[in-house]
């Protein structure tokens, strides 16, 4: 049995996640989540064959470099060494599959939720490296870091063309040291900020809406529906996602929001278990491995929360844990989907441990909705679109016209019709 790890590499600025890589890999475990695993073989026709490439060239050209290059002086064998290995991969077009150098894999985010860095997410966008949020008392929030921001620098050195793993590999490091980052506003004005990196606990969920109070598109509070903002799905996810959801239902709250906005995924055991949460039974996830082996996640009779209705809210930063959940929920009828549409990370990945220390995750399979929908690389479609999002420079937290729908939505189960908001807003 395995443990599944959606890994996010880099979406922590100093942990590893990566926007690029939100994916479903595997670690040794004898926890199931909590679900039950159905296995199904399917037919291979072809079999992987050996190779007969001499790998002692690469070596040879490294010598020939040393020797003859004009540049020798500035070379770096541990540079030249993992631009072989990311060459290697880089031809493979896959970025579930990637190398993690040895220092980087030491800083890594544990499965507790834990690491060393600024206490920022990140993604690539536009071949710009884009901050999508940051984490409440991080050093990235008192250095002034505003979600959006684009890193044009750091400590004084181009951004420009670097991949998002070795922006990641540069702005994060040790507790009590400091990074400079120069960036760019969303309303096009440019700072240069000293970051403190400092260890970070990553939030898993908060019930604290956007703007602090729930409140419906005429700035009314709502006291009737309940709000659960998942960040991402790690060792403690399902417990504290059960305890938000039993005092919903006790309270006697109307309705849930569940808002995965910007999450990225986690673990998978553990998003398993919190879409288990929310069902009487069902399939919450359907995997596919390289030899077309088919492998089911049922959720077990009696959840948590059966019969509060649900709203989920996605964007085109919420992956692979993210849309795992948000899949099983829709396909099973337990909810709707109101935002935009999501990343699109279907792929399940392994870790395997190098002996340099480092590690390299590779795709071994993808994973199917419950329907049998591959998103990978498509992402999944809202129910109802609505934009502006947290992502977009027209948002206000104040006026979350995705937080009005989700309400106005679940208004209209109670009293039959819903009532029209907007779903764009003019610049």
């Amino acid at each position: 049995m395995y443990r599944a790890a959606i890994w996010t590499v880099a979406s922590f600025l100093g942990v590893l996640l990566l926007a690029l890589v939100f994916t479903i890999g595997y670690v040794s475990s004898d926890d199931d989540g909590g679900a039950t695993v159905q296995d199904t073989p399917r037919d291979r026709d072809t079999e992987p064959s050996g190779s007969d490439i001499d790998f002692d060239t690469l070596n040879e050209i490294l010598d020939i470099l040393k020797d003859d290059y004009f540049g020798r002086d500035f070379l770096s064998d541990d540079q030249l060494y993992e631009a072989a290995i990311n060459g290697m991969l880089d031809s493979l077009a896959d970025t579930g599959t990637f190398y993690i150098d040895p220092r980087t894999y030491e800083f890594s985010l544990d499965s507790s939720g834990t690491y060393e860095g600024i206490g920022a997410t990140v993604s690539e966008q536009d071949e710009e490296i884009r901050i999508t949020s940051f984490f409440p008392d991080s050093g990235a929030e008192a250095a002034g870091v505003l979600a959006g921001d684009v890193v044009l620098a750091v400590d004084g050195e181009s951004t420009a063309g670097w991949p998002l793993d070795k922006a990641v590999r540069r702005i994060r490091g040790p507790e009590g040291t400091t990074v400079t980052i120069t960036v760019r506003h969303v309303d096009g004005t440019e700072e240069e900020l000293t970051v403190t990196r400092t260890r970070v606990r990553v939030a898993s969920i908060t019930t604290s809406p956007p703007g602090g109070v729930l409140r419906d598109a005429l700035g009314n509070d709502v006291s009737d529906f309940a709000y659960l903002r998942i960040f991402r799905f790690t060792a403690p996810t399902p417990d504290e996602v059960e305890a938000v959801v039993r005092e919903a239902e006790e309270s006697g709250k109307r309705g849930l929001i569940i808002d995965l906005r910007g999450n990225p995924g986690g673990l998978l055991d553990e998003t398993v278990a919190t879409a288990d949460l929310f069902l009487d039974g069902g399939t919450i996830l359907i995997e596919i491995d390289r030899d077309g082996n088919e492998r089911v996640f049922n959720a077990r009779p009696g959840g948590a929360a059966l019969t509060i209705p649900i709203v989920l809210l996605m964007d085109e930063f919420s992956a692979s844990g993210s849309e795992v959940l948000a899949a099983a929920l829709r396909d099973n009828d337990r909810g709707i989907i109101i935002g935009e549409t999501s990343f699109g990370k279907g792929t399940v990945n392994s870790p395997r441990d190098l002996q340099d220390g480092g590690a390299i995750y590779v795709t071994v399979g993808q994973w199917l909705t419950p329907n049998g929908v591959l998103i990978d690389g498509v992402g999944i479609s809202p129910d109802i679109e609505v934009t502006p999002g947290p992502f977009d420079p027209l948002y206000d937290p104040l006026e979350d016209v995705q937080v009005h729908r989700a309400i106005e939505h679940l208004r209209s189960l109670t009293v039959g019709e819903e009532t029209p908001v907007p779903v764009t807003v003019a610049p």
